[in-house]
């Protein structure tokens, strides 16, 4: 997986490639599928909700330029794999997901292998996490028209942020960066294509098949 579908395209951080060879992604999956577990593809963990493709997660980690003092937000904790790949890479994780019984999952997972720098909570992630705020990256593995008003709000500055933005059937990978001054600016990543981002400042449930 990393020497091709990583180090094989455009992933040339060491510290994201050395990460993807130690973080055991088959844990992550339900066992039916860890025959695929490392391929080139998301898949299924329920509730119309995946495990993302390991390039697009190294990617995300790798635009953010993870520090190993970071406090970091994670929307969408899902499987918990891209969480666990955070926690090796930065200081303080804090991790929401939507779904409660995908998220005690990713939290059995994680207890599982050792993790002790990651805190998850079950709630609205387009909301953010006020407590902890503000965070020096944020990251958001699902997909809205526009940045939640929170979460900027609740980037440090400087801080950095990714997501992806854009119609319900594919979406642009954004970099959207704070200055020391509180000044924003985004940068186009790559096309990608991400489940919707639903709570209050995202998809409600009724418009996640709506295109705009």
């Amino acid at each position: 997986m990393v020497k091709e579908q990583l180090l094989g395209r455009d992933i040339m951080s060491k510290d994201v490639l050395d990460v993807f060879s130690r973080v055991p992604r088959h844990k992550f999956v339900d066992p039916s599928m860890q025959k695929d577990a490392y391929g080139d593809f998301p898949l299924s963990i329920g509730r119309g909700q995946t495990i993302s493709q390991p390039y697009m997660v190294s990617l995300m980690a790798q635009v953010l330029e993870l520090k190993k003092n970071d406090k970091i937000l994670e929307i969408g904790t899902g499987s918990g794999y891209e969480t666990a790949i955070l926690a090796e890479l930065a200081g303080r994780i804090f991790s929401i997901e939507r779904i409660t019984e995908i998220g005690l999952k990713a939290q059995e997972a994680l207890k599982e292998l050792g993790y002790n720098n990651i805190e998850i909570k079950i709630d609205d992630g387009t909301l953010g996490w006020e407590a902890h705020a503000p965070f020096d990256k944020i990251i958001v593995t699902a997909s809205w028209r526009c940045m939640p008003a929170p979460l900027l709000e609740q980037l440090s500055k400087p801080g950095k942020m990714v997501m992806p933005v854009g119609p319900r059937a594919a979406q642009r990978l954004m970099l959207i960066e704070k200055d020391s001054q509180g000044r924003v600016s985004e940068k186009d990543v790559c096309g990608c294509v991400f489940v919707p981002l639903i709570g209050k400042h995202g998809w409600s449930e009724n418009d996640t098949g709506k295109n705009i």
